[in-house]
């Protein structure tokens, strides 16, 4: 039984458990047939021994046979949404298969008889009949398999869809892990402990935009969407933030008009892309970093910057566009267009129109 499985196996396809399933099915797909010639002969315990034995041979073989069907098939037609092509093509093969294998069987066991009970078979009486009985077991058995690996694939979408909802939660973690930046904080205090001594005003506009940042990376952090307005007015605070860091070292144009503020993306777009011109950068104040963010007529933002990267690969790994390529990839966005020309690197993104055609 073994060989013939390996023989009937297809390479690469996923294996099937359903040795206890053999086990019983088998013997039990045989006693129809031994009933039967029980009750055409006579009933006789050398001519039980003998149906049985042959019928369990021929069965398992048979059983084998459509088996290698039945994986062929789900190659095809493997995912869960192909139901109905799956089952429609494994039960035609089941069809045409016992049609063809069934009457060989019949022939076989009343050409072979050792017991002389047996007469060759009636045609077409018994042939039609052991088809029927055949055919019937064999949908009964496909129906068991089908329902198994439909119950597999469903067990496995829905930890799939629990993986993907924990990947999710973990890229928002991530995230907003990462936009919270304790280097951030950290360099944000020492410039207000600067300022505090040197420009109390200034100081304490300096606390209410940092107050604003975090306020905002808290409420919008772990929400889908929000709007150009909001993103803007939260990039206006942040840059404040970062001018009274780096100064001169960098400057920051940004141009957004009026009709696009009530259009959705997601949030912290902007500062991750702002963040990432700083961090993959060299700003310094002879070498100034320029960025820009305009929108434009297609409705989408485009960031820009310029190119002057610093001599020594940063340590941290730039996951903070991969993160944000996923998160417009997972909310079904348009991607975003990312080009880099040596000289200047710009990153187009899309927004989510608000339909002001209203009655």
């Amino acid at each position: 039984m073994n060989k013939l499985t390996t023989a009937l196996s297809i390479k690469g396809a996923e294996p099937i458990h359903d040795k206890w399933l053999q086990i019983i099915g088998i013997p039990l797909a045989v006693l129809p047939f031994v009933f039967f010639y029980q009750y055409e002969y006579g009933y006789d315990w050398g001519l039980f021994a003998q149906t049985f034995i042959w019928g369990v041979i021929s069965t398992a073989v048979t059983w084998q046979v459509l088996r290698w069907w039945v994986i062929r098939v789900r190659m095809e037609y493997g995912q869960r949404t192909q139901f109905r092509q799956r089952v429609w093509k494994t039960f035609v093969g089941y069809t045409l298969l016992t049609i063809c294998l069934q009457p060989a069987e019949t022939w076989v066991i009343s050409h072979l008889d050792l017991t002389g009970l047996i007469a060759p078979a009636e045609f077409p009486r018994v042939y039609l009949l052991h088809i029927a009985m055949a055919l019937l077991f064999a949908l009964l058995v496909g129906v068991i398999y089908e329902s198994m690996y439909y119950l597999k694939k469903s067990q496995e979408a829905i930890r799939e869809a629990e993986s993907l909802k924990k990947a999710t939660l973990q890229s928002q973690y991530d995230s907003l892990k990462n936009q919270v930046n304790p280097h951030f904080l950290f360099n944000s205090l020492n410039s207000l402990s600067s300022l505090i001594t040197e420009d109390k005003q200034l100081a304490g506009e300096f606390l209410d935009e940092l107050a604003s940042v975090y306020r905002y990376l808290l409420q919008e952090g772990d929400r889908e969407l929000t709007t150009l307005r909001s993103e803007v007015n939260f990039i206006r605070s942040y840059l404040f933030l970062i001018d009274k860091r780096f100064g001169s070292a960098i400057s920051v144009d940004v141009k957004v008009e009026e009709r696009f503020l009530d259009d959705s993306l997601p949030p912290l777009t902007l500062q991750t892309l702002v963040e990432n011109a700083i961090r993959y950068n060299v700003v310094l104040p002879e070498k100034p970093l320029r960025v820009s963010i305009r929108t434009q007529a297609d409705a989408s933002v485009l960031v820009t910057n310029t190119i002057q990267r610093k001599p020594l690969r940063v340590a941290a790994s730039p996951i903070g566009l991969g993160t944000l390529t996923d998160r417009f990839h997972r909310l079904n966005f348009p991607p975003l267009v990312i080009k880099d020309d040596g000289e200047e690197f710009r990153v187009t993104v899309p927004l989510l129109r608000v339909d002001r055609n209203t009655d």
